[in-house]
């Protein structure tokens, strides 16, 4: 998991996300809290892809080799960000208690 296109599917889009995050806390839109918040959420978030493309590459290999790994790679993307991304919402939230409404998607 921590090699190879699963490792930098990972790093580019939690990356990606908490450039974001830092920009809007610079411009003053968004709080430290949010901040601290959004960053456990982007590694959750990162961790989940590098484990959905991994073991979605996985399975779709053992269903139908060639096209099958790039699906299961496409669909572990998907799921494991969206999981990945939840637990860490939430986890973020509790850590640095902030209000669940103030939590965005």
């Amino acid at each position: 998991m921590l090699k190879g296109a699963p490792l930098w599917s990972g790093v580019v889009a939690g990356g990606i996300s908490q450039v974001e995050d830092v920009q809007s806390y610079i411009q003053g839109e968004r709080d430290g809290k949010y901040l601290a918040a959004s960053t456990v959420k982007n590694v959750t978030g990162a961790a989940g892809i590098m484990a959905g493309v991994e073991y979605g590459a996985i399975a779709g290999s053992m269903i139908l080799p060639g096209i099958g790994t790039v699906i299961g790679s496409i669909a572990g993307y998907m799921v494991g960000n969206r999981i990945g991304s939840s637990i860490g919402a939430t986890a973020g939230n509790l850590l640095f208690n902030r209000n669940p409404e103030q939590q965005e998607q």
